[in-house]
């Protein structure tokens, strides 16, 4: 093999990583990226070094990151996460081209515009992959399912909690479990409005032979109609006429608007308060009966 030919440099953008230190300047330490020409080396500024006794020879454990001049910047700094990971960041700033989150470095990351999967808003937290771009530079994307990873482990009605990351209402909310595994809620199985950001349980409906896991918000039949009869009964005992004008002959998308539910999960919850008396039917809807109003 031909001696002159050009090593490649050990540099792991985006990551921490041990390196040798190859010369003190005014400026601070560089570090060796062991590609025999020391313009490829990495500075590990003064404002890092200062107060450390380092010197050359010394290897030093640092995150390697490019700086506002694209050029190649090593940090005792911890990041909150690394290249090829997921977190969840607080926006810090926007600008037109995009949005700056708080990865735990003195230089903020970026969420470019295109990598956004809704409108951010400063002080909020995103669930986040972080990639090296084109140019070299670590910026952050919104679109984490390359991200995600398959679980083959949860089983039928088990709970879990997960992040909303993408809504596509056609086919459904995908949902990242435990910001780790990919997961969605199917069209038919979500009535109530999700948006990007939330963070929500749900109930495994099935894990499909691939890892990925089909969920639904709502708990098993008799567990959820005891949740849903309390949501319509307290809806009445707050209303001023203590009644009802939504009825099991409304259309679904009135009882949908109104309280989040299919029809038959509408009318599962109240038939159970009719059964116990709660509520009694009227010509236009149900009203309260005097169990009702005093029920808690």
């Amino acid at each position: 093999m031909d001696e002159t030919t050009a090593k490649q440099s050990v540099i792991k953008m985006g990551k921490r990583q041990k390196l040798t230190v190859n010369n003190i300047s005014t400026i601070g330490a560089y570090l060796d990226a062991e590609t025999g020409n020391t313009d490829d080396n990495v500075l590990l500024p003064n404002n890092q070094i200062e107060g450390k006794n380092i010197q050359e020879g010394d290897v030093v454990d640092v995150f390697i990151y490019r700086d506002s001049e694209d050029r190649l910047i090593a940090t005792f700094e911890a990041s909150f996460a690394v290249a090829g990971t997921m977190a969840k960041l607080k926006v810090v700033d926007l600008a037109p081209f995009g949005a700056f989150l708080d990865w735990g470095l003195s230089k903020d990351l970026l969420l470019p515009k295109g990598q956004e999967e809704c409108r951010v808003e400063v002080g909020k937290t995103y669930l986040v992959g972080l990639f090296e771009d084109k140019k070299g530079r670590i910026s952050a994307t919104m679109n984490v399912y390359k991200f995600l990873l398959p679980n083959f482990d949860l089983q039928k009605n088990e709970l879990v909690v997960g992040t909303v990351y993408r809504v596509v209402p056609e086919i459904g909310i995908f949902v990242a479990i435990e910001d780790r595994y990919y997961g969605l809620i199917p069209n038919n199985e979500f009535f109530g409005n999700y948006k990007v950001g939330d963070e929500i349980q749900a109930r495994v409906i099935r894990t499909r032979e691939d890892g990925k896991v089909d969920l639904s918000p709502r708990l098993l039949a008799h567990v959820q109609m005891d949740k849903d009869a309390s949501m319509i009964l307290e809806s009445i005992q707050t209303n001023y006429h203590k009644k009802l004008t939504i009825s099991d002959k409304s259309s679904p998308e009135d009882i949908k608007r109104e309280f989040g539910l299919s029809k038959k999960a509408f009318k599962r919850a109240i038939g159970g308060l009719l059964k116990n008396r709660l509520i009694e039917k009227t010509e236009d809807g149900f009203k309260l009966t005097e169990d009702g109003k005093n029920h808690k």
